[in-house]
């Protein structure tokens, strides 16, 4: 691994205690050198204390949410690579290095880290729900992956800095997939290791409940990056309606020469008319996404790729005498802001 490169690694979390500490400690002892960054969103254990005495440097983000949090990571951390992992020592902090080597011999901007599905591990809930979103997501988008809700992911600096975070939950993973798809990254899946929680932990994740949250982001992120498939496929929906609610009252209509249900042909009526306005807005939209989409890759372009020897910054070293650069006011203490 080239010691010449800025890298961080960020691990948001919550509650994680018992965790944590064993988190931090696996990737010093992987990526020697290199700064962790632990963001607490408002836990009400030990979390920080354990963090902390890990090694890291540990920060707060009020705001709750895993995408709020990573939102405050992104902005706040200067790097050549980042690392993204969660807190609770389930993903292999040894598979960092080869996802790192793919990321740099391949020119890669995000490697994903894909789970192995084991049992005891994975929910079966979560494992349906993320095979149906994977395949959703790669029906709209094109391609082949195997795990979009994987929170463990190496990303170049021009992706993180050129990532606009909506999303204020789990969503984050999502949206980070969508964006790399969108605009076409170059984005790569390695298999890991995915372990069981320490015993006396518990997961935050709820299957149905953060599950149609979820869907309710891919639907909302479809309409914001293809809103001319999106609102083509509205359109043929209130068109198809229009015409079975309304083809028997025309029927009839030729029949008798009377229009006798009058509700119902105004019904089709309606719809027919709001399935035309739904069509052009999908196109005025697409004109303006695809504005907004080469505004995007202009800013993406101007930042430089990691490559081996090159860096940003003096040397892996200056995570050690800059690392406290990040504003102080939401840096964590053991004697102040520490939340009992």
């Amino acid at each position: 691994m080239n010691n010449l490169l800025n890298i961080a690694v960020l691990l948001p979390c919550y509650n994680e205690e018992g965790a944590i500490g064993i988190t931090v400690s696996g990737f010093i002892r992987a990526l020697p050198g290199c700064q962790i960054y632990v963001y607490d969103n408002n836990s009400t254990d030990h979390t920080v204390e354990e963090a902390k005495k890990a090694g890291a440097c540990v920060y707060n983000e009020r705001r709750q949410g895993k995408g709020e949090v990573v939102k405050r990571m992104f902005a706040d951390i200067d790097a050549d690579i980042y690392v993204l992992a969660d807190g609770d020592n389930t993903y292999d902090p040894s598979a960092v290095t080869k996802m790192i080597e793919s990321l740099l011999d391949e020119n890669l901007d995000m490697v994903i880290g894909t789970r192995s599905i084991a049992r005891e591990a994975y929910p079966k809930g979560h494992i349906i729900g993320n095979k149906l979103f994977t395949g959703l997501i790669s029906l709209f988008f094109k391609s082949k992956l195997n795990d979009v809700f994987s929170g463990y992911r190496v990303m170049s600096k021009r992706f993180v800095k050129t990532l606009p975070v909506l999303s204020d939950g789990f969503e984050i993973e999502t949206e980070m997939t969508v964006h790399a798809l969108h605009h076409r990254l170059a984005i790569k899946e390695v298999p890991t290791l995915y372990r069981n929680r320490p015993e006396g932990t518990t997961s935050k994740l709820k299957t149905f409940s953060d599950g149609f949250k979820i869907l309710n982001f891919i639907i909302f992120l479809l309409r914001d990056v293809k809103p001319l498939f999106f609102f083509f496929f509205l359109s043929a929906l209130l068109g198809m309606s229009s015409l079975f609610i309304g083809i028997p009252v025309i029927y009839e209509f030729f029949q008798t020469g009377l229009v006798d249900r009058l509700p119902t042909a105004v019904l089709a009526s309606a719809l027919g008319i709001i399935a035309v306005i739904c069509l052009f807005t999908g196109l005025v939209l697409d004109n303006m996404s695809r504005g907004r989409l080469e505004n995007k890759l202009i800013s993406y372009l101007s930042y430089e790729i990691p490559q081996r020897g090159i860096t940003t910054t003096n040397s892996v070293d200056y995570n050690k005498t800059n690392g406290d650069n990040i504003s102080s006011r939401n840096k964590v203490t053991a004697s102040t802001d520490m939340i009992s």
